[in-house]
């Protein structure tokens, strides 16, 4: 039994579905799925009731998930007995780049303590520049290709799907044009708005809103559609996912100085 297949199960448990946690992990269905079974196995019962629209506990993942969690927990604490950091990280992050920052921060603090960590927001444009002043130490941005100076180095982190959110019911396929859609986007400045003109900029915005749930309400109300990164989509399950034969990228990137130092490489870990 390893860690891995603990988190991957708590994962599922927390997010009520293989896909819900596949892009909380920011990984693939089928691996989750893989990863889940072969537990399964190892344990000699299962652990969820699957069925065609969710996914439940089974009475013995009622027993199992709580001491995973604590397992993990342990985990966590012994790694930072054996290698504390503290001090404090300033972590620059672009409007709109992660659905769940709060369970970062929360692994963050349980992992290490002793480490305080200031979040500060910045344009999808500004990373480098951040960086290179000493604004900040790392910035986590969508946008890895604009940043590189002297002194400077991106370290990707994890990859995922641009998706299209629709309102509820219809295909599960993406367009592949989006160009007779109203879209409702994100102001210039947004992570997603960058990766999103990168990847379509011949579409037609309809609507411009500063906030995730905003953005989500005009799509359920069958408004508009928006492009979203799958983690984000995840967060408002009401909406249909839909998604492209040639799904684009959204790839999570650090800037940050060479060498990093103890405190960013313990943030880079949380996100990689």
């Amino acid at each position: 039994m390893e860690l891995r297949q603990l988190a991957v199960v708590v994962a599922v448990a927390e997010e009520g579905g293989f896909t819900a946690a596949a892009q909380r992990l920011r990984t693939v269905q089928s691996t989750v799925s893989t990863v889940v079974r072969a537990l399964e196995r190892d344990l000699g019962t299962p652990l969820f009731h699957r069925t065609t629209h969710r996914v439940v506990l089974t009475p013995a993942g009622e027993a199992f998930v709580p001491a995973a969690r604590a397992a993990l927990q342990a985990a966590e604490r012994a790694r930072a007995v054996v290698s504390p950091v503290g001090g404090c990280v300033r972590v620059g992050v672009c409007p709109g780049l992660l659905a769940d920052l709060h369970r970062v921060l929360v692994k963050l603090r349980d992992a290490h303590p002793g480490l305080a960590v200031e979040i500060h927001g910045l344009a999808a444009g500004e990373a480098g520049c951040a960086v290179a002043e000493s604004t900040v130490d790392v910035v986590l941005t969508a946008a890895p290709a604009e940043h590189a100076r002297p002194g400077l180095v991106t370290t990707p982190l994890a990859a995922e799907d641009l998706v299209l959110a629709t309102a509820p019911g219809g295909s599960r396929s993406a367009p592949p044009d989006l160009a007779d859609l109203a879209l409702v986007d994100f102001p210039p400045g947004w992570a997603i708005r960058a990766a999103v003109d990168r990847a379509f900029p011949g579409r037609r915005v309809t609507l411009e809103v500063d906030d995730l749930a905003a953005a989500a309400g005009i799509v359920r109300a069958g408004l508009a559609a928006c492009v979203l990164p799958g983690s984000v989509a995840a967060r408002f399950p009401e909406l249909t996912v839909r998604r492209f034969d040639r799904p684009p990228a959204w790839q999570l990137a650090a800037v940050h100085r060479s060498p990093a130092g103890a405190a960013v490489e313990v943030v880079l870990g949380q996100l990689g």
